[in-house]
């Protein structure tokens, strides 16, 4: 039975337990009784006439290093995609180093500049931080902090409120590769063909369908934590509408598919770090998905479901490869601890 009075690793999930966490605990401490709306992956704050917004983020991946990509480029572009899946353009971020006493300083080294590397491809400038060492039994290797600013888009409309039946959902690529890519590290699994990281920046991505299609585009999410599932679960519990994805409409790569079946793991619920959801209105979407294609990291992008009416029990459903219909659910924790 599930431990109620200590908080568990499935807690940092970002399925029912993280928000049960969040809603239960955290907001009524921080926020009291001026709660806040439908949270996203950045505040957004109004300053002199000028829209900002404003994320943090703490990475906590084992291995730190990983096909693909390590735990300073995942800091990196963790918290630039958090900016801009809410409209923003990075501008400057934080970067906080915990540090556990005989870490080995060539693989710091390493790593840092990795996220410098990383924060340079993105045009933002890490312009701040911090660094603490603590005993050898108080931290497992190393944990970063990112806190990040940036400056509203122009066109920028985006929020479950804008979301209508008739929307078209957009992935920008092949669910699951950060996740499986890890965990097959983790385990010492190797296949015919590498499982590579889908860890990047996705900045170029929602600034193009921002830039030409503006209010067009009603919402956008990185399905980090919780995956696919989780983001859909939480587009419907907030719009209040049914949503329908098709399974062969879904990109996906070979190696994550194998990785999935051999783990018993389910790549809708798998974590993404270089992956752009994105909800657009009908007449656009064809379009869109082109916009999206002239990009490398989402040249495999794909419409894979549209938004229904308003519902009192809404459902994510998928039709299946044999025409079936499926029940997509929130993930209830984490199958894969530790991953970003």
């Amino acid at each position: 039975m599930m431990d109620k009075e200590h908080i568990q690793l499935a807690h940092g999930g970002g399925g029912e337990l993280t928000a049960e966490l969040i809603e239960g605990v955290i907001l009524p401490a921080l926020a009291g009784p001026q709660r806040p709306g439908r949270l996203t992956d950045a505040a957004i704050v109004p300053a002199g006439g000028v829209k900002f917004a404003f994320t943090t983020d703490s990475y906590v991946v084992r291995p730190l290093e990983f096909p693909g990509g390590d735990i300073g480029k995942l800091a990196v572009a963790g918290t630039v995609n958090d900016l801009s899946v809410v409209g923003a353009k990075p501008l400057a971020m934080s970067l906080a180093l915990v540090i556990r006493e005989g870490f080995e300083i060539a693989l710091l080294a390493r790593l840092l500049e990795s996220a410098g590397r990383t924060a340079r491809e993105a045009g933002v400038a890490i312009v701040t931080g911090d660094t603490k060492v603590v005993e050898h039994d108080a931290c497992d290797g190393l944990v970063i902090n990112t806190s990040g600013i940036g400056l509203l888009h122009e066109n920028a409309a985006l929020g479950f409120e804008r979301v209508a039946a008739g929307d078209a959902i957009l992935l920008s690529g092949p669910l699951g590769e950060h996740a499986l890519a890890v965990m097959s590290k983790r385990r010492g699994l190797s296949f015919t063909s590498e499982l590579i990281s889908d860890c990047a920046s996705i900045a170029p991505l929602s600034r193009s369908l921002l830039d030409r299609f503006g209010r067009d585009v009603h919402f956008m999410r990185d399905p980090t934590r919780g995956g696919l599932a989780a983001v859909l679960a939480d587009l419907a519990e907030a719009t209040g509408r049914g949503i329908e994805i098709r399974e062969t409409a879904i990109p996906v790569n070979r190696a994550a598919r194998a990785a999935a079946e051999m783990l018993g793991l389910d790549l809708l619920s798998s974590a993404n770090e270089g992956k752009l959801l994105s909800v657009v209105a009908a007449g656009v979407a064809e379009q869109a998905v082109e916009v999206l294609a002239r990009h490398d990291l989402a040249a495999h992008a794909a419409i894979i479901g549209v938004v229904g009416e308003l519902g009192d029990h809404p459902l994510v459903e998928m039709v299946t490869t044999v025409g079936g219909r499926r029940v997509v659910q929130r993930p209830y924790g984490e199958d894969l601890p530790r991953i970003c």
